[in-house]
């Protein structure tokens, strides 16, 4: 028996946590009457996000630098890189010290993480593979470009790359497990980053690539589409109508595009299902998105946007759900859409300069679990601090806002200088609530380009109203009743000693004499409103 009675208890202490560590249910997603939450510890949270600049999770000391501004800025999660050459240097030889230490500083904070598996591919290419992997073009295989040149990615139809990605990214979720499945800090992986074919042509044109587009299209995949048949995007519906056949007489113009879409499915299943034996975390894919008229190839050609999802979806089940990193000007359009393909709403990737309007949007229109704005800890840019305001109110808002998402009871809504509709109307607890730009009531002039808000009915007549550049009018649903709807008081809030607290009662001008709810231009706010209805006669 050891002399040391300390060890003994140390033992027993170290058996105990990691008999409770794997007892514990991991982070996972529930569905609620419909909607769909992230739950860590067993309880709903909101993913309040920022991701890193691809580069800035690479050494020990940028953790101390980058994460504590983050957490004083409101942030809860953080979006991080972890690169398949960072971890595995050396075929079978893996190094977690510098991840271990991006999650002790991220726990200390109380700060989560979401790690970003730049594996085989980012933004469709290659370069965070490790360095045997690239200089072994052999064993490793490239895609071909039409001309038959090897190009700077990895070619998805590679066993040999497959196996080994899918063994480093085995190896990571297991390390995860290990030293945090107690704590909790890590609560869900990207698997790989926005892959899909770049190049002329939208697809890969090497030996074994060209062999298997010669081939019929998998019976696998038509029995899939037949089965979602009322599911799909009607551009894939030609197929369910036929027997089978060869890839352009099952998908014509999206041969190419479908193709690419089945064997990275299939390449991601392998690499997600092997990470998920070892730790059930929620694992997603993100996408980049298409712009307007531009063509697979261009846009990495083969990836989870909303029209190859079908497709993800019978090859690859060991993925929870598809992400948009969205830069176009259409954010409402590409939510609304993922939605449609069923899937929670978070969005990894999108521009910090409209991040609070959009962080509004998703939370409340599209009753998202999580958001984040992209490059945070980058020098400062306009929109940060009101990114920072609204992540503030929404962390103390929390159990109120959980409790209205899954009753269906939060709304929101984005205008924009340019938007076709110069106004929005949002309808919710028997109420319409119709927001224009917020202009300078002497000269008419717009006072911002973009405005957002988000409703919360907290019972009857009662909302929290958040956001900032909008002038609201309230008008009874005549879907409802016959009645006339006032304003009876508007207060604005401010979180002080561990409250809301009335910082200000507005009416009169404040108010437009009691007729509207006039959100301030240039900084976000939270009021409390109350209105009432009378009959008409």
């Amino acid at each position: 028996m050891s002399s040391r009675p300390w060890a003994w208890a140390a033992a027993l202490l170290w058996l105990s946590t990691g008999a409770a560590a794997h007892a514990a249910s991991p982070p996972h997603l529930a569905g609620v009457a419909g909607h769909t939450e992230l739950r860590v510890h067993g309880r709903a949270m909101l993913l309040l996000g920022g991701e890193l600049a691809n580069s800035s999770a690479g050494t020990a000391a940028a953790a101390a630098r980058v994460l504590p501004p983050l957490a004083r800025r409101g942030f809860n999660t953080v979006l991080m890189p972890v690169a398949w050459g960072q971890i595995e240097p050396r075929p079978g030889h893996f190094d977690f010290a510098l991840l271990d230490q991006w999650i002790a500083h991220a726990r200390a904070l109380r700060l989560h993480l979401v790690l970003l598996w730049f594996g085989s591919w980012k933004n469709a290419l290659s370069s965070y593979a490790p360095t045997w992997v690239l200089s072994d073009p052999q064993r490793y295989r490239r895609a071909h470009s039409v001309s038959g040149a090897p190009l700077p990615m990895l070619s998805v139809f590679c066993r040999a790359t497959r196996r080994a990605d899918a063994q480093a990214f085995a190896r990571l979720l297991g390390h995860v497990r290990r030293i945090d499945a107690r704590q909790q800090t890590v609560v869900m992986v990207q698997v790989e980053n926005e892959v899909g074919y770049l190049g002329l042509g939208g697809r890969d044109r090497s030996g074994r690539a060209e062999r298997l587009f010669a081939r019929p299209v998998p019976i696998r995949l038509m029995r899939a589409l037949r089965t979602a048949h009322d599911q799909l995007p009607w551009r894939l519906k030609r197929a369910v109508h036929l027997t089978g056949g060869s890839w352009s007489a099952v998908f014509g113009s999206l041969a190419d595009q479908a193709f690419m879409a089945w064997y990275y499915a299939r390449y991601v299943q392998a690499v997600a299902r092997a990470g998920h034996a070892r730790y059930a975390l929620p694992l997603y894919m993100n996408a980049q998105l298409p712009a307007p008229h531009e063509r697979a190839g261009h846009y990495p050609s083969g990836g989870p946007d909303p029209l190859m999802q079908p497709i993800y979806r019978a090859a690859a089940p060991a993925i929870d759900f598809y992400a948009p990193d969205i830069y176009w000007p259409d954010f409402e359009h590409w939510v609304s859409r993922y939605r449609r393909a069923g899937n929670p709403v978070f969005v990894p990737e999108s521009h910090r300069s409209l991040a609070a309007f959009d962080a509004l949007y998703v939370f409340g229109q599209a009753r998202g679990f999580g958001f984040s704005a992209f490059a945070v800890d980058q020098p400062p840019q306009h929109g940060d601090r009101a990114l920072a305001a609204v992540y503030g109110a929404l962390r103390h808002l929390a159990p109120v806002l959980l409790r209205a998402q899954r009753a269906a009871r939060t709304r929101a809504l984005i205008l924009h200088q340019h938007s076709p509709r110069p106004e929005q109307t949002l309808a919710l607890g028997g109420y319409l609530f119709r927001a224009t730009l917020a202009r300078d009531w002497k000269s008419g002039r717009r006072l911002e380009h973009t405005g957002a808000m988000m409703l919360i009915e907290r019972g009857a007549g009662d909302f929290d109203l958040l956001g900032m550049g909008l002038t609201v009018t309230v008008l009874r649903n005549p879907d409802v009743d016959n009645r006339i709807a006032g304003i009876a008081q508007v207060e604005q809030l401010a979180w002080q000693a561990g409250r809301w607290r009335v910082v200000q009662r507005l009416n009169g001008d404040q108010t437009n004499q009691g007729r509207q709810i006039l959100l301030a231009a240039h900084h976000f706010g939270v009021y409390r409103v109350r209105l009432y209805s009378i009959a008409r006669h």
